[in-house]
Parts: structure tokens; sequence; C-alpha cells
């Protein structure tokens, strides 16, 4: 390189070290607002986690970006930056589903950070437990997968349980086949959690048609006991491959491409409305003619988008059920508060889930 190049390329990276230092500063100075924030907020008794606060964060910088940075880099880079914030006001502990390398783990890391402490807990019950009673802030677990439907242990978590609702994560699902060697050759069996199996039906069939499929309690479980075994193939994460030194015998071995698990954000209190909510109830009515059409017309009377509905047996009772149902808007939205109000009415059982931002 000719020496006048050199003397360009010295001045571009002095012009980056400056900013850099610039950007050090400004995000020295956002930490200490961040900290006052937190004592105003502790002074109130607010909590000071807030979801659709960090969602309208986003969404403003996103709007703003003119370029060239990419505006999913912009996500990224201010998740952190919030978390890192969050853990100067109060360190913040979130119960998983796990173990790690999980996609409940890489949920939980997507929705707080890395300066959250991420704690597994061997089941979803666990979940709830950990944070009703105060061990954990908040808690993460999965709720529904586009290809393979509803988690039925979260849903029933919730008939027992008094948590709320806080936040609702989408993350797209990508399933890799693993093995210590990488040869599909030496593989005799495949192990990994049933929901990540039957999203990868057909393609075992075709492809590992004679090859049992063993269940095992996570698709990291799946990935550490592949580590141990070399005649053994695990479906899980790239980052699972990473963690435990596995291969890739084949990638995105899921048979829905376009495969996406919902996650939920479980604390101890609603959160405040932010314009693009949803609201989770549970209920259960009595089983009679007509039932069904006067539990939807108060929302149909009001023009209220109902985008879930969910039952589950009750499980002391035969033939009777409970449902779940989401609809948009926050529980203090006049019109959502009066068609709720005419639902219960004519409920044997009735609970707010919660009111949270929805995932755009």
């Amino acid at each position: 390189m000719e020496k006048k190049d050199l003397e360009v390329l010295s001045k571009l990276r002095h012009k980056i070290d400056t900013i850099d230092d610039e950007i050090l500063d400004l995000l020295n100075e956002r930490a200490r607002v961040a900290q006052d924030i937190g004592h105003a907020k502790a002074g109130q008794g607010l909590e000071f986690y807030n979801p659709g606060r960090e969602l309208a964060v986003f969404e403003r910088l996103i709007a703003r970006n003119s370029g060239p940075f990419p505006s999913e880099a912009i996500r990224r880079v201010y998740r952190e930056i919030i978390s890192a914030s969050l853990s100067l006001e109060q360190p913040m502990k979130v119960a998983f589903f796990g173990p790690s390398a999980t996609f409940t783990h890489q949920a939980a890391q997507k929705q707080f950070g890395f300066s959250a402490q991420l704690v597994a807990q061997k089941s979803i019950p666990a979940v709830f437990e950990e944070v009703r009673r105060g061990r954990a802030d908040y808690g993460v677990v999965p709720v529904e997968n586009t290809t393979e439907g509803i988690v039925s242990h979260t849903l029933d978590m919730f008939v027992e349980s008094d948590l709320k609702i806080n936040a609702e994560i989408l993350l797209e699902i990508s399933h890799d086949l693993l093995s210590l060697s990488g040869k599909m050759e030496d593989i005799e069996k495949v192990l990994s959690h049933p929901q990540a199996l039957a999203q990868c039906r057909h393609w075992l069939e075709e492809n590992l048609p004679d090859v049992p499929l063993v269940d095992a309690s996570s698709t990291a479980m799946a990935a550490r006991q592949a580590a141990e075994d070399s005649s053994v193939a695990a479906i899980a994460s790239e980052i699972a491959a990473s963690l435990y030194g596995l291969r890739i015998v084949k990638p995105k071995i899921q048979d829905n491409t376009n495969n996406l698990t919902r996650f939920l954000v479980v604390g101890r209190q609603l959160t405040s409305p932010t314009g693009h909510d949803k609201t989770s109830v549970l209920f259960i009515v009595a089983d009679e003619p007509g039932v069904l059409c006067r539990m939807l017309g108060p929302f149909n009377k009001r023009g209220i988008n109902l985008s879930k509905i969910e039952s589950r047996p009750i499980k002391t009772k035969a033939w009777e059920y409970i449902f779940f149902l989401d609809l948009e808007g926050h529980v203090e939205d006049a019109a959502v508060a009066e068609a709720l109000e005419d639902l219960q009415a004519c409920c044997r059982s009735f609970k707010v889930l919660g009111s949270y931002p929805r995932c755009r």
C-alpha cells in the first residue's frame, strides 16, 4: 500500500476512534440517566422493567434510521444497551425452561439481553414457582408453535397460578441435525424434544426411515447426550452444536420453513397500556345451548379482534373445558373492559392472565 493510501487509512481510523470515544461518553451519560430513572421508579413503587417502553424505543429509532447502519442491528445493539442499563438500576434475574442452548434460552436472551442473569429450570412449573416465590423477577416459557400448536403444560400452569403475562416473544426456530462425526452413516439413533421431532417428522421419514427416534427432555439435553456417543444424533440449534462440540450433519431440517415459536414472559404485576397491546384471559362457561355464541358476542358487538381461542379439558371434571382467549387491546381500554365484563357475566370462572405489548 502506498504512503498516501496509508495516510488516508490512518486518518479514517483516527476518525473512527474519535467517534467511538463520543459513543462511549454518551453511553455512560445514558447509563447515569437510567440509574436516575431506576431511583425514581423505586420511589414510586413502579416495576423497573417496562417491555412496552423498550418496544417504543426500538421502533422510534428504527423509524428514524436513515442508514447505512442496518435497522435490525439497531434493535440488537439497543437490546444490549438497555439490558446493561437495567442491570445498573437493579440486577435482573430471569428463570427460563432450560437447560442452556435451548430455544427458550435464546428467547430469554433476545428479550432481556446478556446483562440479565438467566437461570435454567428443569420444568415449566419450576419457572412459575421461581417467579411466584420472588427468587426470579421474570420467567420465560414456550406457549405455542406454528407447526405443532399449543404447549399444554404452559396453559395448564395459568389455571392455578396468579402470575401475569408481561410480554410475548416470537422466535424463528431452525432445527439442525448434529453429531460428533457430522456423518449421516454413523447415526444409529436420533434424540430430541418431542416438539422438535414432530417438527422434523417428514424429513426424518424420508432420510432416516429406519433410525429410532427417542424423546429427550430438551433439544440441549439431546445435544449433550450426542456429545457423549458417536452413534447418536441430536436435533437442536446451531448454538447447541457450538456449546457441546458437535458437527452439523444437515442444517434446517424442519418441515415448515416458516417455523416460529411464541414464548411468554411471566411476572407478578400487570403492565401498563402501550396502544399496541394484547390481552389474554381464561374462563369456564356453563355447558348449555348457545353459550359459545354468547361468549363471543361481546367482542363482535364492539369490533374487538380475537387472535386466538384454545380449549383445555378440566382434569377434575369429564367433558368440561377451560377456554383461553387472546384479543387485541388492553384490559384498561374501555371497549375491552366492557366486553370482558359481559363475558364474565356468563362464566362460572374467569381470570385475566395479562395485558402486554403485541410482538410486531
